[in-house]
């Protein structure tokens, strides 16, 4: 881009963009849902005793017949297309970190030589979309291009623009899963199994345990021109060069702060587009950096909030654009300045309330409340490595780590008075303990309520912090897919309550009262996962070599965290709970390694491209105009004075030659060692490779690039400079 054009494009990104702010003249509630076939929608559109199906086919997972399906395709279509639908598509989240969608028309012959309107029970149900393309990690051969879309009713349609959107599990022609969804709504339901079982000691009426999912989207806006003016933001999201602007957060006065006029037009509109999609926006509010904002909606079932979470980061980006923004959700677009995240806040509730609350109504109330945090501290002990797995990119490791962002150690936060509560239980004698009856008995611990007034987290450092009823698992980035730590995660647990019931029972078996045997496991298991509790800073040294003595997995590199997945632990569970075979897991870390080979391997030849044919010519045409200059002074000047006059000038020169000349060396190293890596067959060597050999490449490359920022005239340099793209106006 020459300098002019920079100057243009900054100038046009600068001047005020018209506020385009919708104002409907309904409250939220009334617009709620409005393009959503909820069971309000059901209701109305079908009959009585197929709502009454549809209702047991998503509450109690009954069968769904061909008969049913017509008459709910019938009543979609007549919904649909009262609201202006032509088409319908399965909508289905592929191992592409996106969605996906193959849209077919409301059409068919009529037989006459016209045509008809037609949506039939078949086609609601199941599609075939080619799976050929899709990334299947060796589960399909070349020629098995055939894969199947199948409803998930669960989750509710809806209709964007003229499209009816079914949400959908997306299989292989063999069965085996090629997406997010099916593993995560096996996981679910291994979850509610084993939560139901242990819920029952404490309450024998809960029929269903419901795994909850509340996210916090963190995101960049940047103005649209600026964007398009960066090729590193176009094809990867981040930049990878720039220096740090005068000004960014170190004033802590963005956090929190007044919403920008132009964001909080675009903030009402997405809103309003959400809530009419059924997604329940709650929060919005800047960020800690300059332009990161975030937005959280209310809590909701898992497997509904992954759905709306992943058609909220669609929807955000094509709001931005109407708005003359572009929106990021990579995990650090931005060096300098704090990255991005999607707190992934969860529970487990059953229809008499939260397991992970403490009401203090009794102490039966309190030793359940116990139970379920001490099992799911089991969980995340027993697999740490796998949760970190879950949630590691090579986006995503540009973040984790920082002091910005959870260690790359998971851990768990508790608090000083619920680790006080744990540690007085384990250590109380069985003496201590009075049981008039199930609900009167009584534990020498403090009142678990009146600990926890106010003590919810006060740690921002720790990637799995109990926060009150909940636990907060900080570390999954902005633009994943909350299904993949979803799935560990309630995976995980599942796991630990089937373990624990297995040892209660067998207590149970020998003659011991059921609290009392329930009481001893939490006590057994309260000692065992204690290496995972940490309450103190995980940013700093003295913790890493600490968590390796505990045990944990503190292992930094991607690749070799993938690996994760193919423990023996983490195929054993994954076994027991039904989500993944085997051979799904090897297809998924292929996947994933060849993921994190493809983002490095774009990153270095969009930055090499940038330093052979932006900077390094821009650079030298710089340093030729101070070499003539340096000509002319001695021309005009004596020589002693000439020497003093010129002397910045050939300092700078020499700056340039050795930053240049490291660029231009180390680029055409960048180039030979993608060559070397490239010729690596296996997936996860080849990563390995890039993560050892090229990924280091890019960062000591751009130190220099970034020096000759501050030195080459402003108005040669090409690339909008972080002070241009990070204050919106």
């Amino acid at each position: 881009m020459s300098s002019t054009l920079r100057f243009q494009v900054v100038g046009e990104a600068f001047k005020k963009h018209p506020i385009d702010v919708p104002a409907p003249t309904e409250r939220p509630s009334e617009f709620f849902a409005k393009y959503v076939f909820n069971r309000a929608k059901m209701q109305h559109y079908l009959p009585a005793d197929i709502f009454a199906k549809m209702v047991d086919v998503m509450e109690n997972g009954a069968t769904l017949d061909m008969n049913t399906a017509d008459a709910v395709a019938k009543g979609m279509k007549q919904w649909a297309m009262e609201l202006g639908a032509t088409h319908i598509t399965h909508w289905f989240q592929p191992l592409t970190e996106g969605t996906a969608e193959k849209h077919d028309g409301f059409v068919e012959h009529d037989g006459k030589g016209g045509m008809v309107e037609e949506f039939t029970g078949k086609q609601l149900v199941q599609q075939e979309p080619d799976a050929s393309s899709f990334p299947s990690g060796g589960i399909r051969s070349t020629f098995e291009a055939r894969g199947y879309s199948a409803w998930d009713p669960t989750s509710p349609v809806f209709v964007i623009g003229d499209t009816l959107m079914i949400p959908t599990v997306f299989i292989a022609y063999t069965g085996e899963a090629l997406d997010y969804k099916a593993p995560l709504k096996k996981a679910l339901r291994a979850v509610d199994k084993a939560a139901t079982d242990v819920a029952r000691y404490f309450y024998p009426d809960v029929k269903k345990v419901v795994s909850n999912l509340g996210w916090e989207q963190e995101y960049f806006l940047v103005d649209e021109g600026l964007y398009a003016a960066r090729p590193d933001l176009l094809m990867t999201g981040r930049t990878m060069m720039g220096h740090d602007s005068a000004k960014n957060q170190q004033m802590d006065d963005h956090y929190f702060g007044s919403i920008p006029e132009r964001v909080a037009a675009f903030m009402k509109d997405l809103e309003i587009q959400a809530l009419e999609l059924g997604i329940p926006c709650k929060t919005r509010h800047n960020e800690a950096a300059p332009n990161q904002f975030e937005l959280a909606p209310i809590f909701e079932e898992t497997n509904l909030a992954v759905d709306h979470n992943m058609l909220l980061m669609s929807l955000m980006k094509k709001v931005a654009r109407k708005h003359g923004f572009r929106c990021l959700l990579h995990e650090k677009p931005f060096a300098g300045i704090n990255g991005s995240g999607k707190h992934n806040n969860w529970s487990l509730s059953t229809d008499t309330g939260i397991l992970l609350h403490a009401p203090g109504k009794n102490n039966l109330d309190n030793l359940r409340f116990i139970t379920f945090i001490v099992e799911t501290l089991m969980a995340v002990w027993r697999h740490n490595g796998l949760l970190k797995a879950s949630i590691v990119s090579a986006t995503n490791a540009h973040r984790l780590g920082g002091n910005e962002a959870p260690p790359a150690i998971i851990s768990s936060f508790l608090g000083q008075h619920l680790s006080d509560v744990l540690e007085r239980l384990e250590q109380s004698a069985d003496d201590e303990i009075t049981w008039k009856s199930k609900h009167e008995m009584h534990l020498d611990i403090p009142q678990i309520p009146e600990l926890l007034v106010d003590n919810t987290d006060r740690n921002r450092t720790s990637p799995f912090a109990f926060t009150g009823n909940r636990f907060e698992f900080r570390a999954v980035g902005a633009e994943a897919n909350c299904a993949s730590a979803m799935i560990a995660l309630n995976a995980a647990v599942a796991e630990a309550l089937i373990d624990f019931k297995a040892r209660v029972d067998a207590l149970i078996a020998e003659g011991m009262d059921t609290m009392k045997a329930v009481l001893k496991i939490v006590r057994e298991d309260i000692r065992t996962c204690k290496p995972i509790h940490f309450d103190g800073n995980g940013y700093s040294e003295a913790w890493k070599q600490e968590a390796a003595r505990r045990g944990l997995d503190v292992e930094a590199s991607c690749p070799l965290v993938i690996d994760r997945y193919l423990d023996d632990a983490s195929v054993e569970m994954f076994a027991k709970t039904h989500v993944f075979t085997r051979n799904e897991l090897e297809a998924r870390n292929e996947i994933k390694w060849e993921t994190y080979t493809k983002k490095i391997q774009i990153e270095a030849r969009i930055f090499g491209d940038l330093c052979l044919n932006h900077i390094i010519p821009v650079a030298t045409r710089y340093q030729s105009q101070l070499i003539d200059n340096v000509h002319k002074i001695n021309e005009i000047f004596p020589s002693d004075e000439a020497a003093t006059l010129s002397g910045d000038n050939v300092s700078l020169i020499r700056q340039i030659s050795e930053h240049t000349g490291f660029i231009t060396t180390h680029v055409s190293k960048l180039i030979e060692a993608r060559k070397v890596a490239n010729r690596i067959e296996s997936e996860r060597e080849k990563a390995i490779a890039y993560h050892d050999t090229v990924a280091p490449l890019l960062e000591s490359i751009r130190y220099h690039v970034d020096k000759l920022e501050l030195i080459v005239d402003d108005e040669l340099w090409p690339l909008p400079k972080y002070r241009e793209l990070l204050f919106i106006r």
